[in-house]
């Protein structure tokens, strides 16, 4: 299942949301909640049609995201990568792992583990790691 491109979209989006609301990935997962996950996940094919803004609004707006103080772009000192570089990072990483859980158990699992936080680190050169070297920090449990 390499190459994922609705997981890629889902990621993207999550990662979009975030940088709009000023929070933590994982707690955009957790508000989004698990039907939703799975509903831009079934139909990120449509959805992308869409300006991304456009459709990040409308989830924040049906699942009452509330703007928090997570700033990681402005906390940035160097480039900020943009959201669909992130966005590939995460699918990624959960494409790599995903074994018999379905897509959005893993999905949360990642956004929610401690590995979201090395990701948001755009201070570090750690999401510009090869995806084999992110497997196996997550499956570790650290960065090695």
């Amino acid at each position: 299942m390499k190459n994922n491109s609705d997981l890629f979209y889902l990621c993207s989006l999550i990662e979009f949301i975030g940088r709009t609301q000023k929070q933590k990935r994982g707690d955009v997962v957790t508000k989004l909640g698990t039907e939703t996950l799975n509903r831009i996940y079934k139909y990120a094919d449509t959805l992308h049609c869409e300006p991304i803004a456009q459709t990040a609004d409308n989830f924040i707006s049906m699942c009452q995201i509330p703007e928090g103080r997570f700033d990681n772009v402005a906390n940035c000192h160097y480039e900020v990568p943009d959201y669909w570089t992130i966005g590939e990072v995460y699918e990624r990483l959960i494409e790599d792992i995903s074994e018999n859980d379905t897509i959005i158990d893993t999905t949360r699992q990642v956004f929610t583990s401690w590995i979201d936080g090395a990701i948001s680190n755009y201070n570090s050169d750690f999401f510009y790691q090869s995806r084999e070297y992110i497997k196996e920090c997550y499956l570790a449990g650290e960065v090695l």
